[in-house]
């Protein structure tokens, strides 16, 4: 069996001829897109990350609607691990605070 570095790298290459085909044909992009929604996690900053790790985990459907948010707190020192769901009002908060956030490359070089 090949090696899971080049695995990895022979199905990043799949998705992107993929997403650049997407990119592309607006009906491809459409019909791609219905397949999958968006999971991301949000770390916050923690001056000790080996003693405390916390943050939010948000999945969406492949409109943008949230369909699970959760907090996790993590004290990696202890391998203690756990969740607590997200309320809709702290949903609500949650997306206003991100609502002006957009993903771009870093061209300050």
């Amino acid at each position: 069996m090949a090696d899971i570095n080049e695995l990895a790298e022979k199905k990043l290459k799949s998705r992107m001829t993929k997403i650049r085909k997407c990119n592309r044909e607006p009906e491809e992009k459409e019909k791609f897109s219905e397949k999958f929604g968006t999971s991301f996690e949000i770390e916050f900053h923690n001056k000790d990350p080996e003693k405390l790790s916390d943050g939010l985990t948000i999945i969406t459907d492949p409109k943008g609607k949230v369909l699970f948010a959760d907090y996790f707190y993590q004290v990696p020192m202890d391998d203690e691990y756990t969740t607590v769901p997200v309320t809709e009002k702290q949903l609500k908060a949650i997306l206003e605070f991100f609502e002006d956030y957009k993903l771009q490359l870093d061209d300050s070089e």
